[in-house]
């Protein structure tokens, strides 16, 4: 398989184009001559509503600032998850949320909302929060080059849990709202994911979300589950939920 990168353009097939400049950066790390293949996707496939796909490129010219090449084919390529799996994060703190982005993008997650909620421990806002949302796109974008999605993960501006829930009963799909919870008598997963239509998967930081939090997520029609007996970091748990929903 030829290297992979994400390019937010349109393409032709047997057009001569010049890649966007953060495109042209990372294929020129690879220091290709004119002649070198790559392969290009853009998220929009060949433009019908739905599709998704991959184009064929061959490098003309590799200048200093810029990369111009040739459209080639068109494959159309799915590669995604059998039904939209949504992440509800409580984010966690330091380098976590980086890599919590990563493997959901790899395992397939249809988007992820960034929420901070009371027992928080990364605080984000202004500025700062554009910043980490900047960086985090950056992150889904580098995973799906590297694990063949040709579609991003929508990756939302940072929401307090409080005014997201508040949200939900007109934003958040309607079929299947499942709050991870170490409350007694809750579900176990796979009981709870009967079916293939969209999921959202509501999940806390550090210390998990409080009492009334998790009041409050229930009476907008989350379901609280259990992952099993062992109490599993705010990163690892979404992740867990992913992987056996995508990958059985």
């Amino acid at each position: 398989m030829s290297a992979r990168f994400y390019a937010d353009m349109a393409f032709v097939p047997g057009s001569s184009v010049s890649l966007p400049e953060q495109t042209a950066r990372h294929v020129q790390v690879l220091r290709l001559q004119p002649g070198g293949r790559i392969t290009l996707f853009n998220g929009q496939g060949d433009g019908q509503p739905g599709s998704e796909g991959e184009f064929e490129a061959t490098v003309e010219r590799m200048g200093r600032s810029d990369v111009q090449v040739t459209i080639g084919a068109y494959t159309a390529t799915a590669r995604e998850a059998g039904r939209a799996i949504h992440l509800a994060v409580g984010m966690p703190a330091n380098e976590r949320m980086d890599w919590l982005i990563e493997k959901a993008t790899e395992l397939g997650a249809t988007s992820i909302q960034p929420l901070l909620s009371e027992r928080s421990v990364l605080r984000l806002s202004g500025e700062r929060a554009d910043k980490k949302l900047a960086h985090w796109r950056g992150v889904a974008t580098a995973a799906c080059e590297q694990c063949g999605r040709n579609r991003l993960p929508l990756i939302h501006e940072v929401a307090s849990l409080a005014d997201w829930l508040k949200r939900a009963p007109a934003e958040l799909p309607e079929d299947t709202r499942l709050l991870l919870s170490l409350q007694d008598g809750t579900r176990p997963l796979a009981q709870a994911v009967a079916g293939t239509g969209a999921l959202t998967f509501l999940s806390g930081p550090e210390g998990g979300l409080s009492a009334a939090e998790e009041a409050a997520a229930i009476a907008c029609g989350f379901a609280p589950v259990t992952l099993g007996p062992r109490v599993l970091r705010a990163e690892t748990a979404p992740l867990a939920c992913l992987a056996l929903l995508t990958l059985a």
